[in-house]
């Protein structure tokens, strides 16, 4: 059996899926409880039943995601004070780019979102950082060869 993929969240992320799963769920129910257009003729593909079963089967496929996110969901912890130092999912990294500085927050894949400054653990970036220091460099070629200095490591105390 493959091993499920695990899925990094933080209590915010966390809460916005289970939300998520919560309002979809209660829509498929209004939907299958509500009125479904009926079907004259057996032969006769009425297009309004084609368009209603279309969107509950994207609805269906919506919620088995949540679900399997929610199952593999593991809450991004802050790390013990004696660990702090090193680059782990959570950090705020501080780091300079050829002279400019730039700040962001290593997350899970679901909540990466760049123009926030979130970039997720598993991007070039985000996986490079992983494990290091202040001080150190790392170097990330994708698609250019970069090299970020790390300048601060800073975690969100829950």
């Amino acid at each position: 059996m493959m091993e499920e993929k695990k899925f990094y969240l933080t209590k915010e992320g966390l809460a916005k899926i289970k939300k998520e799963h919560e309002d979809l769920k209660a829509l498929k129910l209004a939907k299958t409880a509500g009125e479904i257009p009926k079907i004259w003729h057996s032969e006769d593909l009425n297009p309004e039943y084609l368009s209603f079963q279309e969107d509950l089967s994207f609805l269906e496929v919506r919620i088995a995601e949540l679900e399997n996110i929610l199952r593999n969901a593991e809450l991004i912890k802050p790390l013990p004070k004696n660990k702090q130092s090193i680059v782990s999912l959570g950090a705020k990294v501080l780091v300079q780019v050829d002279g400019q500085t730039d700040e962001f927050t290593i997350v899970g894949s679901l909540e990466a979102n760049p123009s926030l400054g979130k970039i997720s653990n598993e991007s070039p970036v985000g996986k490079a950082l992983l494990g290091h220091r202040v001080g150190e460099e790392v170097l990330v070629s994708s698609p250019i060869r970069t090299i970020y200095k790390i300048r601060k490591i800073k975690y969100q105390t829950s």
